[in-house]
């Protein structure tokens, strides 16, 4: 499962905004800001699902132990542009 501070975290390594992320996991914008709000807001398991494999797809690796959670990218995702 990801937690809120896990996906804001990610983005940010990713240099992602909402949007972007909203876009890749295909899950609408308003759900995203409810899986990322600071106030633990209820969502569908399905788009925890759907925005976890979205970051993993692009590099990042979901950290839990019992000393707390975390995010880290292990490859940054190549653009074809470049």
């Amino acid at each position: 499962m990801i937690t809120a501070r896990q996906s804001r975290a990610a983005r940010a390594l990713l240099g992602w905004n909402q949007e972007t992320l909203a876009d890749k996991a295909q899950v609408s914008l308003t759900a995203l800001k409810r899986l990322e709000s600071v106030n633990g807001l209820e969502v569908f398991e399905s788009t925890r699902d759907q925005v976890r494999r979205a970051l993993e797809r692009s590099g990042i690796v979901l950290l839990t132990s019992d000393q707390g959670e975390g995010v880290m990218l292990v490859r940054a995702k190549i653009d074809s542009a470049t």
